[in-house]
């Protein structure tokens, strides 16, 4: 399986976030997964779609031209009808975009959160002595990127300048470019920090290196 982050494109953002951090005076974590859910049920409802289908069309096909159903047509009819219906399925697992087209918008945003809030904890970003700490995920099947900041930096990352953080991303993450929506995330973050009130910048508390959270 392709990589979604080359060996320089991490080396890239490592250093970026070093001098984020030293300007902005909070601890930034990027992370990236390539889907925050199984979503088990999505190839059941694309192999609904499939069967549905292709029992319409034979139905119309059978009202066009009417004959006595032997035991042949009825086996070519099921057979039909399973083979679309395992078909869709199969594409849905195989191919992502296809796949997106029976994920409802709440249930990938829930599940993104969940994700990121468990990538939060697990990682324990919470742990900064200022609790300034704030996290980036984006995840790709969903098309979607969650920030969460510590409670040091909730003044500084109202909901509103999150929103528009994540509006930036929406463009690279449609094209499935993660090194470009976490660079543009980054570079957005950044700027809605603004400059840090520390005289001089603290030292590195948590991990400049971009995570790579496990396929949920």
């Amino acid at each position: 399986m392709r990589p979604l982050l080359t060996e320089l494109e991490r080396k890239n953002l490592d250093e970026r976030v070093t001098e984020a951090e030293k300007r902005t005076d909070a601890q930034i974590v990027l992370a990236f997964t390539r889907r925050s859910d199984v979503y088990a049920e999505l190839p059941w409802k694309a192999f609904a779609l499939g069967a549905g289908l292709a029992g319409l069309v034979t139905t119309l096909l059978d009202l066009l031209r009417p004959s006595w159903p032997g035991s042949h047509t009825i086996l070519l009819t099921t057979t039909a009808i399973l083979a679309a219906g395992a078909l869709c399925a199969l594409l849905c697992v195989l191919v992502p975009r296809f796949g997106r087209i029976f994920l409802e918008t709440h249930r990938a945003e829930t599940e993104v959160r969940q994700y990121a809030e468990s990538l939060f904890l697990s990682r324990q970003i919470f742990a900064t002595a200022k609790r300034t700490g704030v996290l980036l995920v984006v995840s790709l099947f969903e098309h979607r990127a969650v920030i969460i900041p510590d409670i040091g930096l909730k003044a500084r990352l109202p909901l509103d300048a999150q929103n528009r953080i994540i509006a930036r991303l929406r463009e690279p993450l449609a094209a499935c470019r993660v090194g470009s929506a976490l660079e543009q995330g980054l570079a957005a973050l950044e700027d809605a920090l603004g400059a840090g009130t520390a005289v001089a910048p603290g030292k590195d508390e948590l991990s400049n290196a971009v995570v790579e959270g496990e396929e949920a």
